[in-house]
């Protein structure tokens, strides 16, 4: 490869590191062609990408970005899926494709910008509702003691307004 090729291709993986919110490195032996590419048109779809790297480039290019914690992950033959946005999208595509197809893609670990991640972190993102859900929870979890302290305040107007008719309706029976 030539030094003007060899900088480009750094120069695109210095910007898919920076841009991409993880990445999950896997070994690719033994897959064939047509399962990588079905693999990659599933994380395409999800706003991500698979593809094959040369160690010594994407060490360069997340040397590039002061990502030095990450680069003892590049060893041997690797492939990396790449996820832009939402991290546990891009990890439940990920294992939910190798799952249902069965692949053998045996997992390295993965990275969150300077972080490193273990497989066990990979699944627990996976297992992680989409963001939508999440803030829903949230949000849920802020209103529901909210509409407690509500229902708690309004009690004694309730009361109070509850004794109120009855007079109302006492002082009408009397007449």
């Amino acid at each position: 490869m030539r030094k003007q090729e060899k900088g480009k291709r750094i120069d695109k993986l210095q910007d898919e590191l920076s841009k991409s919110t993880i990445g999950i490195l896997t070994e690719y032996r033994g897959l064939k062609t047509p399962e990588i590419n079905v693999l990659r048109k599933k994380m395409q779809d999800a706003g991500g990408d698979y593809r094959v790297v040369k160690n010594s480039l994407i060490v360069k290019a997340a040397e590039r970005l002061t990502r030095t914690s990450i680069t003892d992950m590049f060893k041997g033959p690797i492939a990396i899926a790449f996820g832009q946005g939402d991290v546990s999208q891009t990890a439940k595509v990920f294992t939910d494709h190798v799952r249902a197809t069965k692949m053998t893609l045996p997992v390295k670990g993965g990275f969150m910008a300077d972080k490193i991640l273990t497989i066990a972190e990979i699944s627990a993102l996976a297992s992680l509702p989409p963001k939508p859900v999440l803030i829903g929870k949230v949000i849920g979890g802020i209103k529901s003691p909210l509409y407690g302290i509500v229902g708690v305040l309004a009690g004694p107007m309730r009361g109070f307004q509850g004794v109120l008719q009855a007079r109302i309706r006492q002082l009408e029976g009397n007449n």
